[in-house]
């Protein structure tokens, strides 16, 4: 290579007029106006015109062979365009260079898309040349906002008195909800590694340990059916503290966001963050990750039919269940089909369906109205306030969370579909008092809500031994514009509170000594109060970025069924590598 580049193909201005200089990078664009040809090269940092005038012959004959993603070296004189001819589209519009050299240090194949922002091609073709994909600006933007989110998290905590700590990959398998990514051991045949889900017992052994502020940028992993947004390897920013409450921890976090978003995206939030407790926030909401830059709230009227006519709700009310309803006077003039689409998507979520009425010029139509009395329709008046013409939606069901969640999820669809989310906004918001347990039908016991090592409220802890479906955590999610960003928890530090925990979640002596023997051992030796939180750094860059997917600023993710199309993986290994390991492979 010859021709060693002077400057970024998104560097030069009208300050550069008149020097000599050389750009690398790859052919954008090819152009040939009337015998002058244009060349557009491009790097990460912008792209350069470079004009090839015919009356340098041999110049002249190199470029015409150039094409679409040739890797060359360009040497030339920085000149002002005609004035007709600037682009203000670009950093460089006002200026070009007149090409004196040209070096093709490598041609190209035709790519299998073109390299361009907004092209139209499945994801999976851009997944299986992500070397190409990642060449289009927009990912290269997405992935150096992620590099400068990931400076200013550590510029953030280490201000802060924080210590950066690396944690092992090579773990013990816990499975305590996802299942873990099993390693075998060449060494001890027989035995196996997982990797981790969370760095969550090391860093609390690092409390122990007496690190009383710690934080990682570390990957994860969990081997779950995955979902859209969801992928087998994930990062995420990993924070603990000792000598803490609820308080301190929000209170240092709130000042991440503001830090971040000010150093990334120029954005300015302010502090404190609303609260709302689970239970506020599902009664109003129907979500724990409510959207809060829209209103339109669920409103509860199993009361107004104890008494009805109308008997699917009356015998629902009757049976402490939940009747909600929720008012959008933009979709008073709804079809039948469009009612009914929405019908559909209830039954899609798990729910019976949608009921409806509306309320036009003070009276009640369509639907269920003649289902009501004058006694129903007044009080829904009253307690919908309603004054003016609306469609009024109502979901029920024997389950309350399960219908506030049906119908939160009903409002969040509404208004995505009647576009009255204002995109322009930025809310951030905490929810706290989580339930400490959920019951699973499934494992015919109770489950921790968080994860096991979440403390009880304090006031709570008698319901341990009474109602323990009751207590509530000292637990806490941070939620960005209706996402789920961190979520963490002031957690047991105490051995007996720890082995009480796993009594009620049925985690035997025997088992818990198995699985966390280390860490309970720990807390006989002068462990401190601690507590923590843990932020998905995927989609936090998404939603800084206003990426659609996280696969979006991840440099090489993995498919929605876990696959890496580029690389291949998962794949089969050599034989002799599984006899090593003293494995056979079960074929089904």
């Amino acid at each position: 290579m010859q021709l060693k580049r002077t400057h970024h193909c998104g560097e030069l201005n009208r300050a550069h007029v008149g020097q000599k200089v050389v750009l690398n990078g790859w052919v954008d664009s090819w152009r040939d106006h009337g015998g002058v040809i244009f060349i557009d090269i491009r790097d990460r940092y912008g792209k350069t015109q470079i004009v090839f005038s015919p009356e340098n012959k041999t110049l002249y004959q190199q470029a015409r062979k150039l094409r679409s993603e040739y890797v060359i070296a360009v040497a030339g004189e920085v000149r002002r365009r005609p004035e007709q001819a600037i682009n203000p589209a670009i950093l460089t519009g006002e200026v070009e260079v007149a090409a004196t050299e040209l070096e093709v240090l490598n041609t190209s194949k035709t790519t299998p898309f073109e390299i361009k922002d907004f092209v139209n091609v499945s994801e999976d073709l851009r997944l299986r040349y992500r070397y190409l994909d990642l060449r289009r600006p927009s990912l290269q933007k997405h992935l150096l906002l992620r590099h400068r989110a990931a400076q200013a998290t550590r510029a953030y905590f280490n201000r802060q008195g924080f210590v950066e700590i690396e944690t092992p990959f090579l773990t013990k398998s816990t499975p305590e909800g996802a299942r873990d990514f099993l390693v075998p051991s060449r060494l001890h045949p027989g035995k196996f590694y997982a990797l981790p889900q969370s760095p969550q017992t090391y860093k609390q052994i690092l409390m122990v340990a007496g690190f009383d502020k710690y934080y990682q940028i570390v990957r994860c992993f969990r081997d779950e059916d995955l979902r859209r947004d969801r992928q087998p390897e994930f990062t995420q920013i990993d924070i603990e503290m000792t000598f803490v409450d609820e308080e301190d921890v929000l209170s240092m976090m709130e000042g991440f966001m503001q830090f971040l978003l000010a150093e990334v995206g120029g954005l300015e939030v302010k502090i404190p963050f609303p609260r709302l407790s689970y239970a506020e926030a599902m009664a109003k909401y129907g979500t724990d990750k409510p959207d809060t830059r829209f209103g339109y709230f669920l409103n509860n009227v199993t009361d107004v039919f104890l008494n009805s006519p109308f008997q699917v709700f009356q015998r629902i009310a009757g049976t402490k269940g939940y009747v909600g309803a929720v008012v959008f006077p933009e979709a008073v003039q709804f079809s039948r089909k469009q009612i009914e689409a929405l019908n559909a998507y209830v039954r899609q979520l798990g729910g019976h369906g949608v009921a409806h009425v509306k309320y036009l010029h003070n009276q009640w139509e369509g639907g269920i109205a003649k289902f009501l009395s004058a006694e129903n329709q007044r009080a829904l008046e009253s307690r919908l306030k309603l004054e003016e013409d609306a469609l009024v939606l109502f979901v029920a069901d024997e389950d309350v969370e399960r219908a506030q969640g049906l119908l939160g999820a009903l409002r969040l669809h509404l208004a995505e579909k009647l576009q009255l989310i204002d995109t322009s906004r930025i809310e951030l918001l905490w929810i706290v008092d989580f339930p400490l347990l959920e019951y699973s039908e499934e494992e015919g016991r109770y489950v921790a809500r968080h994860h096991p090592f979440t403390s009880p409220k304090l006031s709570d802890l008698a319901l341990l031994d009474t109602a323990p479906e009751k207590a509530r955590a000292r637990a806490y999610d941070l939620i960005f514009n209706g996402n789920e960003i961190a979520g963490g928890s002031i957690r047991i530090h105490r051995k007996d509170l720890q082995e009480k925990v796993f009594q009620i979640l049925r985690l035997g002596p025997q088992e818990a000594e198995q699985k966390f023997g280390f860490l309970l051992e720990a807390f006989e030796y002068g462990a401190p109060p601690h507590g923590g939180i843990a932020f998905g750094f995927d989609r936090l860059v998404m939603l800084l970025a206003g990426a659609e997917s996280i696969r979006d600023v991840i440099a090489f993710p993995k498919t929605a069924s876990g696959v890496g199309l580029m690389e291949g993986t998962p794949s089969e290994v050599d034989p002799k590598q599984l006899e090593e390991l003293k494995i056979k492979p079960v074929r089904t």
